[in-house]
């Protein structure tokens, strides 16, 4: 009697066992369930001829992307805002500048997520007249979660956020340079990336590589 109990005892344990063997092997590495705000004030600021710089969102997203969004751990509109909060910079001269965010969408089609930005910065002279701006668009496209676990979701819209955001930050410096080169203000520390400039250890920014804003010749 005591054989046959040991056995069934042994075979329990071992039929218990595969299951929990399986799920170990099938849970990979650990979704990350903590996002740190992006943050972009390292990189070198981008200094205007103008008193002042304002933001303004202007996007409205549609049903599925406000969903997203809201999803989200940080909204690209949210993003976009400090971007401009921490590089754009007044110098004090007459006029103004309004960062206008015009598209800042997350969005689920099929199996893919996707996501799109555009932005105008827009410069008016002391008298109001607009007298000119710069815009920047990007795009990026991911492959959605096949688990739909919201943590491993949250984590695909951060990552696709943080690249679009890399994306953004070389390609408005570029925009802004080509077409609103007179109001750019350049002097000893302005407007430059000071040579020992280095990102922080956070590898959420490690993509971006912008280059620090020329100085023009005499």
């Amino acid at each position: 009697m005591t054989r046959p109990k040991m056995t069934r005892r042994l075979l329990a344990s071992a039929l218990l066992a595969v299951p929990l063997g399986l799920a170990a092997c099938s849970s990979g590495p650990p979704v990350p369930t903590s996002f740190p705000p992006l943050d972009y004030s390292y990189l070198p600021p981008i200094t205007l001829k103008v008193a002042s710089v304002q933001v303004r969102d202007e996007y409205l997203p549609g049903p599925n992307a406000a969903q997203m969004i809201t999803l989200a751990p940080e909204a690209p509109a949210s993003a976009l805002a400090r971007m401009a909060q921490e590089r754009l910079v007044a110098d004090g001269s007459p006029g103004a500048a309004v960062f206008v965010i015009k598209r800042a969408a997350l969005d689920q089609v099929g199996d893919m997520l996707d996501g799109t930005m555009t932005v105008e910065l827009d410069v008016r002279a002391s008298n109001g007249q607009r007298a000119g701006y710069a815009d920047a668009t990007v795009s990026r496209s991911t492959t959605a979660p096949s688990n739909e676990s919201p943590d491993r979701m949250r984590a695909a819209l951060y990552d696709l956020t943080k690249r679009m955001m890399a994306d953004m930050n070389v390609e408005l410096q570029y925009q802004i340079q080509k077409s609103l080169p007179d109001w750019l203000a350049y002097a000893p520390g302005v407007g430059m990336a000071p040579a020992s400039a280095t990102p922080p250890p956070y590898s959420g920014n490690s993509g971006i590589q912008a280059e620090p804003l020329p100085t023009p010749s005499d």
